[in-house]
């Protein structure tokens, strides 16, 4: 006589459907911001202004929206490759731990560069996210005491580390507030989601 009973989910099961919704959630924002170009392109540019506008109260939304826009293609493409790159090893994380960086980032990130940014300019593109990312990668394994995510911020350093380092320097037309304000929301979101104190937490 046959018997049934409820089919096990298996670990591996449950990692590939977390990995897969980091995955997707990755592919959507990602998404999002070529389509804001394809906009702001077909509009001349008017998505623009709704960048993060220093110093002024009206620019704060700037904060959730200028990740989004970026001034023609190909400031998007030099965005993109970085940020889908370093992005993956965060999505394989799942989408929850992909959102909660990028939202620490964007925030913090986004508002610091309000604040330090000379009156009145309008900052735009995704690069903050993408150095908050890469900080993220970097420090995240000091927090957690593993070695595997000690070896990934190593790597990170040595392919995006100069760059990055070469990014902070004032350049006309660069954010380097931006950039740095990422790279310290970074940091501050690899403290804040660190095993120990997400175990407390719940």
């Amino acid at each position: 006589m046959s018997a049934q009973t409820p089919a096990r989910r298996t670990g591996r099961s449950v990692d590939t459907a977390k990995i897969g919704g980091g995955l997707k959630l990755l592919g959507v924002l990602v998404g999002l911001m070529w389509a804001v170009e394809v906009v702001d392109t077909a509009t001349n540019g008017s998505l623009n202004q709704y960048g993060i506008v220093s110093r002024d109260p009206r620019g704060l939304i700037g904060i959730l929206t200028a990740p989004f826009l970026h001034l023609g293609f190909g400031h998007l493409i030099s965005n993109t490759l970085p940020l889908v790159t370093l992005g993956l090893l965060i999505a394989v994380n799942g989408a929850v731990r992909l959102f909660q960086v990028t939202a620490i980032v964007a925030v913090i990130g986004g508002f610091g560069t309000w604040l330090i940014s000379p009156p009145n300019l309008i900052t735009i593109g995704a690069s903050g996210v993408v150095f908050g990312y890469a900080t993220y990668l970097i420090v995240r394994g000091l927090f957690n005491r593993r070695l595997g995510q000690v070896l990934v911020g190593i790597v990170v350093i040595m392919v995006w580390g100069s760059a990055l380092l070469a990014s902070l320097l004032p350049q006309d037309g660069v954010s380097w507030q931006g950039h740095l304000c990422g790279g310290i929301a970074g940091v501050l979101a690899a403290w804040v989601l660190a095993d120990d104190k997400q175990a407390r937490t719940k």
